[in-house]
């Protein structure tokens, strides 16, 4: 291994606590998360998604995303079937070599492992994570009626060393493609090679803010404004403006879409006609004067003559027109123009505002605009002011601390995250945060994130699932408990001498906070507790850790009463 690409897996190691691990469990999570990251714009948990170990079937790595959500359970494919009406899969599938070369043989065995994972009578043995991931991909089968299109399945070899495109070895990975083709389940099938300058030049990606240089001749000054230090109005050929979406590869830069509003909704009505304006010779000309515009966000920007560069930049609106054009990019031509609106500011508030008002035009929910109430920045603010043995970070934006290399990315706590931990340990819903997510968002603004709420049962939620994934993480819990990862925040509440939980708006609920914490920031007491809240859960579950078993109200109702009838001695909280 290189020097460069050694010190950088040094550094994702460092940040996701992975030091102890072996170099070669490393280099795979390491590869994974790259390789994800080509693909996903939010936050990941490299544990999550690799899978090399006895039984991988020659697979490291493996990430389903379904409507662009990262699934880890059968459960969520169906919550998100349910929510969205439609499913757009994607499977990615990841082989690490630490090795200076590309084998043909190594490819090979590779292709083989991801058609057997497709075939409905698999021949290679699996572990645990490869036969989790087989039961998210069943069910993402199951609903192929709400297909908007057939999956993709992209594969990725990440080596060490340089991709020459041997004759041998594109004659084996184009026989590979054409296997996997022959299933006739793929909407798109894409191998990509990636070497050691690719592994550098991805991680960077992963740690920089995007930034573009555009010529925008076509503009017009908008007069000062408050909290803005200048902005533009006007219109650029479609052509240029694919260089701010695309990345070095013409694949599409998806972290540069504002999450939270909304994601590219498919060829829907609206995107049809769209397209076929771009598709009509009489009408593409007119796409200016039929299109309401693109709206860009950057912190900054530079301006030489007609040339803007900007830095860490969002399109707040302009989403659905964004993924258009992209796709349909082989047929624009010069007199495509673009309505194109560019704002340089760093005031949060600005930002919002410009957010809420361009995305009103259309059918955005409020939950969707979550991130910028003002709760959600209390939140971020409160998570910031612990010391810094005890801070996690709320991560209200996707990606906001990926550039911070001084953060363990272990300590990150994703809005999703966040909703499904308060449910499970102060709402007393553990089987609600994955089995029936929609009726947790259901409750934000009322019984999650009122406004009134105090802010430490939030983190104090987060810091027990960090506690948690922890000892996952070092083998102390065993990983068949997972599926159960909040019934387990549920239980060690709950083994606390706490009594009755008081009103969360309440000056008590802060007292019993600061009890709770006592336990967590104790790595062996807290150890302590989730070892007893794992006995209960097998006892309770009585053998039967399917998630249809444990996954149900009657069985939190059961765990509820076993905790109260075998709690802790009171002086662990001593």
């Amino acid at each position: 291994m290189d020097r460069i690409t050694k010190s950088l897996l040094e550094d994702f190691s460092r940040q996701y606590e992975l030091t102890d691990a072996d170099e070669d469990k490393q280099f795979e999570a390491f590869a994974t998360y790259l390789s994800l990251s080509r693909n996903y714009s939010e936050s990941i948990e490299p544990a999550s998604i690799t899978t090399g170990d006895g039984g991988d079937t020659g697979i490291d790595g493996i990430a389903i995303l379904v409507n662009g959500a990262l699934v880890n359970d059968e459960d969520e494919v169906r919550e998100l079937a349910e929510i969205s009406g439609f499913l757009d899969v994607d499977f990615i599938f990841v082989q690490a070599e630490r090795s200076p070369s590309f084998n043909a043989g190594k490819i090979g065995t590779f292709g083989f492992g991801v058609a057997d994972f497709f075939a409905q009578k698999p021949r290679l043995a699996r572990n645990d994570a490869i036969t989790n991931a087989a039961s998210i991909m069943e069910t993402a089968y199951s609903f192929s009626g709400k297909f908007r299109r057939r999956p993709s399945c992209r594969l990725y070899y990440v080596t060490t060393g340089t991709w020459a495109a041997e004759p041998e070895l594109v004659a084996r990975i184009d026989a590979l493609a054409q296997d996997l083709r022959a299933m006739e389940q793929f909407d798109e099938i894409r191998f990509s090679p990636i070497g050691a300058n690719d592994i550098q030049r991805l991680y960077t990606q992963t740690k920089n803010s995007i930034s573009r240089e555009i010529t925008f001749a076509d503009r017009v000054t908008i007069p000062e404004i408050p909290g803005v230090s200048e902005a533009y109005l006007g219109i650029i050929p479609a052509t240029a403006f694919l260089s701010l979406i695309e990345d070095d590869d013409g694949e599409l830069i998806r972290s540069i879409f504002y999450d939270n509003v909304r994601d590219f909704q498919g060829y829907n009505p609206v995107n049809s006609e769209i397209k076929d304006t771009l598709l009509s010779s009489d009408l593409k000309s007119r796409f200016v004067l039929m299109n309401n515009g693109i709206t860009v966000i950057a912190k900054t920007m530079r301006v030489t003559g007609n040339r803007l560069s900007l830095e860490d930049y969002q399109i707040v609106n302009g989403c659905q027109t964004s993924h258009v054009l992209q796709l349909q990019k082989d047929s624009l031509d010069s007199s495509v123009m673009v309505p194109l609106r560019v704002i340089a500011t760093t005031d949060d508030d600005v930002v919002g505002a410009i957010i809420k008002a361009t995305n009103r035009q259309t059918s955005v929910g409020e939950e969707q605009l979550l991130a910028l109430s003002e709760m959600q920045k209390r939140l971020e603010r409160f998570f910031a002011a612990f010391e810094v043995p005890k801070r996690l970070y709320y991560e209200r934006r996707s990606r906001q601390y990926n550039s911070d290399a001084t953060i363990e990315k272990t300590r990150v706590v994703t809005l999703g995250n966040l909703i499904r931990t308060f449910a499970a340990m102060f709402l007393e819903e553990p089987h609600r945060a994955t089995r029936n997510f929609k009726a947790l968002l259901d409750q934000v603004g009322t019984t999650i994130f009122a406004e009134q709420d105090r802010l430490e049962p939030y983190y104090v939620s987060a810091y027990a699932l960090y506690r948690l994934e922890f000892l996952f993480r070092n083998q102390t819990l065993e990983a068949k408990y997972k599926p159960a990862r909040y019934q387990l925040l549920l239980c060690f509440r709950l083994l606390l001498p706490l009594g009755a939980l008081p009103r969360m708006n309440s000056h008590e609920m802060g007292r019993v906070c600061e009890r709770i914490l006592h336990v967590l920031y104790d790595p062996d007491e807290s150890a302590r507790v989730f070892r007893r809240a794992v006995k209960v859960v097998a006892e309770v579950a009585n053998g039967n850790l399917d998630r249809d078993h444990i996954r149900t109200q009657p069985f939190t109702e059961a765990l509820k009463a076993r905790c109260a009838a075998g709690q802790f001695d009171p002086e662990i909280l001593e």
